[in-house]
């Protein structure tokens, strides 16, 4: 039944471990997924993808190390992906305390269970564009300094380094994607670009008449999960663990996206979209823009998916939801 590569993948049922166990399981891989069972129902997304039944879901919790030690014994990986995280960057500001458990002592503990159980597996940590945070480069790469302007990012900073401190203390196969936004229609709701999408399509098909943001003028660099997935496997397969930053290389404003998603739709954006300051950040992020030119040399990684192809692609997949129910 086994085959030769086991991964284990925290986070599984959101959107990069729904793309990530797609790719793994098309590679030949037993793929598990930790499970924290106070969850809804979070596996619409592997639904989706039609693998719901291929991946092998086992009980843990970032914050449980001894579930975490059962999960490696259990699934004797070769390959653990940590992308599970408190992800929702406004939420940190509310829920700092569990952000900070969940996403830095979280990714502490998964380092942990790897060394304890198997140091000879290879591990990837889930790294943020959000550590950049004001960025102190108008271009950020590896080697720009880190400045996370939410808990979020302070969070996802603690376990970066924990990741690079485990990589020099105990010589593990241990690397960092730094991801700039990725999205895509299994992108979570209260996500700008999805809530867009679902907006668009809620007003395109009468459900509702007016879409309700706060600053469309912050620029980010937006790439599709499908394609970023495939540069965290290709990370695990190097002889040596680094980090690298995962991104397409250009910068758009939220504005703009919105004029490509109500466009798509056949409609006019400013008869819809109305600024709300109820949705402003306490500090905002106004511009990421990453350089991935390590990962196209090193991994032979790049995007493929541009933009206007991913905005289309998350609208018509919310028009397609909402027309079936």
């Amino acid at each position: 039944m086994s085959n030769s590569k086991a991964a284990l993948i925290t986070g599984v049922t959101g959107q990069d471990g729904a793309y990530l166990s797609k790719l793994l399981l098309s590679k030949g891989y037993d793929v598990f997924g930790l499970l924290a069972r106070r969850s809804t129902d979070t596996m619409w997304r592997l639904r989706e993808l039609g693998i719901e039944d291929d991946v092998r879901m086992l009980d843990g919790d970032l914050t449980d190390l001894p579930s975490l030690i059962r999960a490696m014994q259990l699934s004797k990986a070769n390959e653990v992906y940590n992308l599970g995280a408190q992800s929702f960057v406004g939420t940190s500001w509310q829920q700092p305390v569990l952000t900070a458990q969940v996403n830095g002592i979280g990714a502490l503990n998964v380092l942990e269970a790897v060394r304890i159980v198997n140091p000879e597996a290879r591990h990837y940590q889930a790294s943020t564009s959000e550590m950049f945070g004001a960025i102190q480069a108008e271009r950020q790469d590896e080697k720009t300094p880190l400045y996370p302007r939410s808990p979020y990012g302070v969070a996802k900073l603690m376990a970066h380094w924990a990741t690079v401190n485990y990589r020099e203390s105990f010589g593990m196969h241990a690397s960092s994607g730094i991801l700039f936004n990725h999205e895509s229609p299994l992108r979570g709701i209260e996500f700008v670009t999805r809530k867009v999408s679902d907006g668009v399509a809620r007003i395109k098909l009468g459900l509702q008449k007016e879409l309700r943001l706060g600053n469309i003028d912050a620029k980010r660099d937006w790439g599709f999960a499908g394609d970023y997935v495939e540069a965290m496997w290709l990370m695990l397969q190097q002889p040596q663990a680094d980090d690298y930053v995962v991104a397409t290389g250009q910068t758009t404003t939220v504005r703009d996206m919105c004029k490509i998603a109500f466009a798509h739709a056949g409609l006019t954006m400013e008869d819809h979209l109305v600024i709300d300051p109820k949705y402003f950040r306490p500090a905002e992020v106004d511009i990421l823009l990453g350089n991935p030119a390590k990962a196209m040399a090193k991994l032979g990684w790049k995007p493929k998916t541009p933009l206007e192809d991913l905005v289309s692609m998350m609208v018509d997949a919310d028009l397609q939801r909402l027309s079936s129910r």
